[in-house]
């Protein structure tokens, strides 16, 4: 394995007085306007911070939270049972979460919730009159944390995604550049913070409320010299049916799967049921329904998560009694655990100014090498927003004072922005053929979902080539166009991250599957860190241990399914 640090090189293009366009001056800029980022600039508001949150579309109705219900990882701290929680997954990740940063998140997330309520989200009431409050519906959830933010002073910019960071002399992070998607207009934002809760990235698989979520943050955050975590486990799919883009799953506990004959097909309703359907995928059409629900069920289905049944109910499909095809759909860094790897209890990276929360961030901490779902996501993305602003206001604060605003900041974009590699480029980049041809690689359940060396450095050789290929294209003609250059470009980014940390756990542990390697290796109980982008390299880290779990251990073998 190469190593890699966070030493940052300084761009030579620097800000002058000639940029046209929006400039504008925060203590704390946050680029993400999902819940993580709406954590965020309330809390960094609350630390006297003046705050800009950007969002790429409008902040509270766009990314994977807003259009649904999710669970939140809300645990009573009585008793046992945070103990039960957290041991919950232990095992199924590898044994690769660390138990500090469990018990912080639990705490977090137990007053987040709090605040919610008094806030006045609209908790439902259980028969007794007690709230319950293990999940939030995303409309309404977002909604308020858009009011929030906005009564916490911060100004937002919606519709306005970050294109690259800005950095000064020292290196330090010092703000971002963008455009406003619907008015084309420029914008800058010098800051002394940046929080990046921008989320995974889905790779434009069509999943619900992931059609903003490309990486845009994590290549921002790679190009100044962060480090990322945990990007072997990022093979993460959402089942859902084959006509839409809800990939919301829990409802799946009730359905019985069957091949194109009507006949079932045996487990693929268990436990390891997708890794059944992905294999009938390969050759078949799969059929779900739901009919292992009874009425009381139905009914609770339906006042849960109403958006699960609109694409039926257009298509006049009974799931309850009628055969619908399904489909898994790659949720990546998402659903997955992969994402910037942050060092401190504030979220803070390798890289001064520089913080991330929520998706855009590992999760291995409190969920090790198994997805995190709805629940630990939503619960990591409350608690690591709050401490990212906490932190991104405090060192900004303690900063001011040595960051005049005369001072000179340099635009570190590269791909679509910089300079190209090539002496003579000849044309911009052809997004729609670079997203096709990532997405080749990175879809099919073969080579994600199954991994083995020769597939592994087969993908990598045809994504190095596109990244060669990026590297040597001509810069965007206009901001606009940008947009969609630097989304094709981090999604290659984030495959070549993803597939050499890969490369490199040699052996199967939490979601990562190697059907060359199909038992866990004890000796390789490390976390992977990686970056880099012309040059991308992985290096172990270890990771904590903790007594108390010396009895859990993870299966050996068997754990391809």
């Amino acid at each position: 394995m190469s190593e890699g640090n966070a030493q940052v090189r300084k761009p030579a293009n620097v800000v002058t007085d000639a940029f046209v366009g929006k400039r504008l001056e925060a203590d704390v800029l946050v680029i993400g306007g999902g819940p993580a980022g709406t954590w965020a600039a309330v809390s960094a508001a609350a630390k006297g911070a003046k705050v800009v949150l950007a969002d790429k579309g409008y902040c509270g109705t766009s990314g994977a939270t807003a259009p649904s219900g999710t669970a939140v990882w809300y645990v009573p701290p009585s008793g046992d049972a945070r103990e039960r929680a957290k041991a919950s997954r232990f095992d199924m990740g590898g044994q690769l979460a660390e138990h500090a940063w469990m018990d912080r998140v639990l705490e977090q997330t137990w007053s987040n919730v709090q605040q919610l309520a008094q806030w006045g989200y609209p908790f439902p009431v259980d028969e007794f009159g007690d709230e319950q409050r293990t999940s939030v519906q995303g409309p309404e959830y977002m909604r308020l944390m858009r009011k929030r933010v906005k009564e916490a002073g911060a100004r937002i910019l919606d519709h306005s995604p970050a294109l690259e960071l800005l950095v000064n002399d020292d290196g330090a992070v010092a703000g971002a550049s963008g455009v406003n998607r619907q008015t084309g207009e420029t914008w800058l934002v010098r800051a002394g913070a940046v929080v990046i809760a921008t989320g995974g990235c889905a790779f434009l698989s069509r999943a619900l409320g992931c059609n903003v979520l490309t990486g845009d943050g994590q290549l921002m955050a790679a190009e100044v010299g962060a480090e990322l975590s945990g990007m072997e486990f990022s093979n993460a799919y959402g089942l859902g049916p084959a006509f839409a883009s809800v990939t919301k799953s829990m409802f799946y506990k009730w359905a019985t799967f069957y091949d194109e004959d009507g006949v079932k097909i045996d487990g693929a309703g268990s436990a390891r049921g997708r890794g059944v359907i992905a294999r009938e995928l390969q050759s078949r059409k799969v059929f779900g329904c739901l009919d292992q629900a009874d009425d009381q069920i139905r009914a609770w289905m339906r006042t849960a998560q109403p958006n699960f049944f609109l694409p039926f109910d257009r298509l006049g499909i009974d799931p309850f009694t009628q055969h619908f095809p399904v489909t898994l759909r790659l949720e990546g860094t998402v659903r997955g655990t992969g994402g910037l790897n942050v060092t401190g209890d504030d979220c803070a990276t390798s890289v001064a100014g520089l913080y991330a929360a929520g998706d855009a961030a590992t999760r291995e901490l409190i969920c090790g090498g198994f997805t995190g779902g709805g629940s630990h996501n939503a619960a990591w993305a409350m608690s690591s927003g709050f401490w990212a602003g906490a932190g991104a206001a405090a060192h900004a604060r303690a900063h001011r004072a040595t960051t005049p605003a005369a001072r000179k900041v340099y635009r570190a974009g590269t791909v679509a922005l910089g300079t190209s590699t090539s002496h003579t480029p000849i044309t911009p980049i052809d997004s729609e053929q670079i997203v096709k041809a990532v997405q080749d690689e990175v879809f099919p359940y073969e080579r994600n979902w199954w991994r083995s060396a020769d597939g592994l450095a087969d993908s990598l050789g045809r994504l190095d080539a596109l990244w060669t290929q990026l590297r040597a294209s001509a810069p965007a003609p206009t901001a606009a166009y940008a947009v969609r250059a630097r989304e094709a470009a981090a999604m290659v980014a984030t495959a070549r991250w993803m597939y050499r940390s890969a490369e490199q756990r040699t052996e199967t542990r939490g979601m990562h599957r190697r059907v060359d390697f199909t038992g866990t290796d004890d000796a390789q109980h490390h976390r992977l860190i990686s970056g880099g982008l012309d040059d991308v390299w992985v290096r172990r880290h270890r990771a904590k241990h903790d007594a108390k779990y010396d009895a859990l251990t993870p299966a050996k073998e068997g754990a391809l399914a």
